[in-house]
């Protein structure tokens, strides 16, 4: 009885009103959770999340939750120094971005600010990039992947992954 019931009501700039169902929002997290096991991400792999206030923020985190893949979201408005930090740290092997999104009436970029960072982190294989602002951006072959394009494909059932209940679900950085 609650699956059509609002999951998540998001108002976003500039003036966007969107809502998901609590069906609509297991759709969507099983939909990116096999796209993110399409990628090579598994039980234990560290993912960063570096995404401005959208929907599918919470979509990504819950995806690799179910996946058991601990996250670390990383706020949108740091700069490649502390994405390197965070990244190297826990040793992510995948990125989650957007093309960039908005604060204040402004357009954040987000992708450029991941590739500087991953120049120097070898260790992240894939990034998967929403796009929000419709900004063009330089996807690198077979690491760049576009979000539309992969969850197109993907399908909306995945089983949440066992874990033990010392499991990590994600890491928190702090900002100093």
């Amino acid at each position: 009885w609650r699956k059509n019931k609002a999951a998540i009501i998001w108002e976003g700039e500039p003036g966007e009103i969107r809502t998901l169902t609590y069906q609509q929002l297991l759709s969507e997290v099983s939909k990116c959770a096999n796209t993110l096991k399409s990628l090579g991400v598994k039980k234990g792999d560290r993912v960063a999340i570096y995404m401005g206030m959208s929907p599918e923020l919470a979509v990504a985190l819950l995806a690799c939750a179910r996946l058991g893949a601990p996250h670390t979201v990383i706020f949108g408005g740091f700069a490649p120094q502390a994405l390197i930090d965070r990244i190297d740290d826990a040793q992510c092997t995948c990125v989650i971005t957007q093309d960039g999104s908005f604060r204040r009436g402004a357009e954040i970029k987000l992708k450029p600010v991941v590739d500087r960072a991953l120049e120097q982190c070898p260790v992240v294989k894939n990034v998967l990039v929403y796009r929000r602002t419709g900004t063009p951006q330089e996807m690198m072959p077979g690491r760049d992947h576009w979000w539309h394009e992969q969850m197109a494909g993907a399908s909306d059932e995945c089983a949440p992954e066992p874990v033990d209940s010392e499991h990590p679900l994600f890491l928190l950085y702090t900002s100093g």
